[in-house]
């Protein structure tokens, strides 16, 4: 089953959680956001989301928080922790 091989199903309901899974070409998953049932996913995230995989992989550069398309990303150099 897909949901137990995600580890995305409530044992005890036989339910899935509400998750979105992101994985990529080379099967890899990049993301898992799980949300609580009450609550229904952010889909502009999602987007935001895939276009941000779609910036590092293409400029190699780290994408900080709340970053949006057309922002400058950070660098991935560990020797710039603390110092950015």
């Amino acid at each position: 089953m897909i949901s137990r091989a995600y580890r995305v199903l409530d044992e005890t309901t036989g339910a899935c959680f509400r998750t979105s899974v992101f994985i990529d070409p080379e099967g890899i998953i990049r993301a898992k956001l799980t949300y609580p049932g009450n609550v229904g996913r952010n889909l502009p995230e999602h987007v935001r989301m895939l276009q941000a995989f779609e910036y590092a992989k293409q400029t190699g550069k780290g994408v900080p928080a709340n970053w949006v398309p057309g922002q400058q990303g950070v660098s991935t150099d560990p020797s710039n922790i603390g110092n950015i």
